[in-house]
């Protein structure tokens, strides 16, 4: 299982950016999909998350501002950022919890990281 993740770039504050990223190879099922965020300096931090079952979790900070979805025919989770602040600027990572067999448990499983720069 691989999960290439796209979308990052440079934004002006108040700007908008959608990531996105998918999920290849055999897998059973995908019970959660997520995004994370790591700026320099900082811990890896939890910005959003949904799961099979639709469920969806938000950093405070980015609540109101930041839209997680998925699509599970494709595989893939974006995350819609919009009134993009200068904190949000970070490496962005996408996490799926996969099962890849059936009866086994799930594996955590990262995508390369895509950077957003959030300057004027």
């Amino acid at each position: 299982v691989q999960l290439q993740a796209s979308g990052g770039g440079l934004v002006q504050p108040g700007g908008s950016l959608r990531l996105s990223c998918a999920a290849s190879g055999s897998m059973f099922s995908i019970i959660v999909m997520g995004w994370y965020r790591q700026a320099p300096g900082s811990q890896r931090e939890l910005v959003a998350t949904i799961t099979s079952g639709g469920t969806i979790k938000y950093a405070d900070s980015v609540k109101g501002r930041f839209t997680i979805s998925r699509d599970n025919a494709k595989n893939t989770v974006y995350l819609q950022m919009s009134s993009l602040k200068p904190e949000d600027a970070a490496v962005y990572y996408c996490n799926m919890k996969i099962i890849v067999r059936r009866f086994t448990d799930y594996d955590d499983y990262w995508g390369q990281g895509t950077q957003v720069t959030v300057s004027s």
